[in-house]
């Protein structure tokens, strides 16, 4: 556990001002970002059935809160990581058409989260899924897609500052686009999240693309679950944070993995198992669209805009009493 407290920290509103504000910029956000990117609003679901292959995998070792049913005896239900490949498999289901998409409110437990200033083991965000061509999978159907994120999180920005002038925390005018390598290239005697404090400080805002894959040095920047994202077509946008003087992730996206690049995925993960699940099966026989989707952070994004220094100020999860009493004492404000 590694809290950061900032140096005479001001949360600027109070619990109840921090409640409209959340409420308005989610409500806000979410409009915008669905009309600009043609997306309609669905419901999902918070657990999904063991076995079925719909569960994010995350890196590999994360086990899923689970439990058993009355009424489906010898079912193991799953409380859900995320989303990504469920949605996926709704456009499918409910008939989306080309440049169309959904997005959704996704509430998940990651119960094996290390809990600090921005990690909490509740994780809210809006999921969200399109359909693209199959000659749309390329760098520059990824980095128009970032751009139109950016400049509605920008537009935010704005919004805030105009109903809570005195608590918005001002954002950079551009994104920079770089990859894992040439981050690696530039800076190789860094670890992966110091290189990423070392560019978004630099720029202020970042997309760091290509995760997951291996780099020159055999080694990965982070990892990534080899069945939905394409590494070589995803990334992050992080912004440089100035309250905690580090990068803040808001948004992990990508466009999907092709039949050809899952297959190359999941050796490379030594995970051709997964070949066989329901899902699986279906994107590799063709049935699936060709999609670009990702998460955006909820209290990530009301914590960057109203530059919180925890992302307990924001939502209500479960921390350790130590941690609470430590942000009490610096006007931190946990719910």
């Amino acid at each position: 556990m590694d809290l950061i407290i900032p140096k005479d920290y001001d949360p600027k509103l109070d619990v109840i001002e921090t409640q409209k504000a959340i409420r308005y910029i989610r409500e806000t956000f979410q409009d915008e970002f669905g009309k600009e990117l043609n997306l309609t609003r669905l419901s999902a679901p918070m657990f999904v059935e063991k076995g079925t292959g719909l569960n994010d995998n995350l890196n590999g070792v994360e086990k899923p809160v689970s439990f058993t049913m009355q009424d489906m005896p010898g079912k193991t239900i799953e409380i859900v990581h995320s989303l990504a490949k469920w949605k996926r498999l709704a456009l499918k289901r409910y008939g989306f058409k080309m440049h169309t998409g959904l997005y959704t409110n996704m509430n998940a437990i990651r119960k094996d989260e290390n809990l600090d200033n921005i990690h909490s083991i509740y994780v809210d965000q809006w999921d969200w899924e399109k359909i693209i061509a199959k000659e749309e999978r390329t760098t520059a159907t990824l980095e128009a897609t970032v751009r139109t994120i950016f400049k509605v999180i920008k537009h935010m920005e704005h919004e805030v500052w105009y109903k809570f002038p005195e608590a918005v925390h001002h954002l950079p005018d551009d994104i920079h686009f770089v990859t894992t390598q040439e981050l690696e290239d530039e800076f190789p005697t860094l670890t992966p999240k110091e290189r990423e404090d070392a560019i978004t400080k630099r720029y202020g805002a970042v997309f760091l693309m290509q995760i997951g894959g291996k780099l020159k040095s055999g080694k990965r920047h982070d990892g990534r679950a080899p069945d939905y994202d394409d590494w070589q077509l995803n990334g992050d946008i992080l912004f440089w944070y100035e309250p905690l003087q580090h990068a803040l992730e808001i948004s992990s996206m990508g466009i999907r993995v092709s039949e050809e690049s899952m297959r190359a995925q999941l050796k490379d993960a030594d995970a051709e198992d997964r070949a066989s699940l329901p899902f699986h099966k279906m994107l590799l026989n063709g049935e699936l669209p060709y999609t670009i989707g990702g998460g955006i952070g909820q209290s990530r994004l009301c914590m960057l805009l109203l530059g919180k220094a925890h992302v307990g100020e924001v939502q209500a999860s479960v921390w350790p009493q130590d941690m609470i009493d430590t942000c009490y004492a610096h006007k931190i404000q946990i719910l």
